[in-house]
């Protein structure tokens, strides 16, 4: 059963989108960098080693995810994260395209171990020489990823991408026998899985702002990140359900694990799913209104720490309002023909209720 087979109930956003004014140069010197990189190929002149053509690329709309999820970011600022976003993207299309649609789990396991001689902690660490259009991003993006004000990231952002690139190989290991993920298990695989750890330092990045040292491991702090991350991995496995299931076969999404482990059909597991990521924004609103506020107060936080905490919380909201715009109105996701139902309205702070079509037609197939 396809997505387009039922009709979606809302997936809910309470906060409206901002577009970071910045947007209108982003395209054309994005594409430069990834064309440098080896990653877009001329439409009349295709590589075989590009990822991309250049009408794919342009398709995919990666500056308005970026202007969108970042909408307070300074052009160079900007510059550098739709530069990762691209990256990603690449990485994941790459890896789906060589490794996941052959099979090839001896060849990821190589690829991703090749790949983790760029994600050295220690500045000033010497990589290898890159080969491909992967490796060419990111050992490009390991000279600019942390400056001076963003040092502190540098181990922990590699680690996240460590975790990312990992994930890829389990991922493919899963779907070659047939292994489900356990719904218990899974959302804190897709953090890892979506490069989710990544998503602070983009919204420290875009905003400025630091987390206050002092509260970062705290229980209520964790549970906002936590929160905050499985809305943003788990809202992508709806939006790229038919990809990843139908075109790659993989069984490493959400609706595929909710009909799974609860034992449901998938007709029933789709708008389960929905819920699911729909309760977990829940969460991280309730923990944004009163947990924080509870915890900076109990933390003695200083004035311009509270305000440094609720500048990036400001932050993650914008950041979490753009991934939901581009993934229910994005090409990469939905076709301009595509249900209405997946257009973003995004904003309204209420959820529309599950319709009753949302069961879909009889049967009681399931993945």
């Amino acid at each position: 059963m396809t997505m387009h087979a039922v009709e979606l109930p809302e997936l809910w956003m309470p906060h409206p989108l901002r577009v970071n004014r910045h947007l209108p140069g982003l395209r054309a010197e994005s594409e430069t960098w990834a064309r440098a990189m080896g990653m877009v190929s001329d439409d009349r002149r295709s590589s075989r080693h590009a990822i991309w053509t250049r009408s794919q690329f342009q398709a995919m709309t990666v500056d308005q995810l970026t202007a969108w999820t970042l909408p307070d970011a300074a052009p160079a600022d900007l510059r550098l994260n739709h530069r990762f976003n691209i990256w990603a993207l690449a990485w994941d299309d790459y890896f789906a395209s060589a490794f996941k649609r052959t099979g090839d789990i001896q060849g990821a396991q190589e690829f991703t171990a090749r790949l983790h001689a760029f994600l050295r902690p220690e500045d000033g660490a010497r990589p290898p020489e890159p080969v491909n259009a992967v490796e060419r991003g990111i050992a490009d993006l390991q000279q600019q990823l942390f400056p001076p004000r963003l040092a502190h990231w540098r181990r922990e952002f590699n680690q996240a991408l460590a975790r990312y690139i990992d994930a890829g190989v389990e991922e493919l290991a899963n779907s070659r026998t047939g292994r489900v993920p356990h719904l218990i298990d899974y959302a804190p695989f897709r953090r890892e899985s979506f490069a989710a750890h990544t998503a602070p330092y983009s919204v420290e990045l875009s905003t400025g702002a630091r987390i206050p040292e002092r509260i970062l491991s705290s229980r209520t702090l964790r549970a906002l990140l936590a929160a905050f991350m499985d809305v943003m991995g788990l809202a992508n496995d709806i939006a790229s359900y038919d990809r990843e299931v139908h075109e790659e076969h993989d069984v490493n999404n959400l609706v595929v694990v909710m009909a799974t482990s609860l034992g449901i059909p998938l007709r029933k597991a789709v708008p389960a799913a929905i819920h699911l990521v729909n309760s977990r924004l829940r969460d991280f609103e309730q923990l944004r209104r009163d947990g924080i506020p509870r915890l900076a107060r109990r933390s003695g936080l200083r004035h311009e720490e509270r305000a440094e905490l609720e500048t990036w919380i400001g932050g993650a909201c914008s950041f979490l309002a753009g991934l939901h715009a581009w993934y229910t109105g994005a090409p990469r996701y939905v076709s301009a023909d595509g249900p209405p139902g997946q257009r973003y309205r995004g904003g309204t702070g209420t959820c529309l209720p599950i319709p009753a079509s949302a069961v879909g037609p009889g049967g009681d197939t399931q993945q």
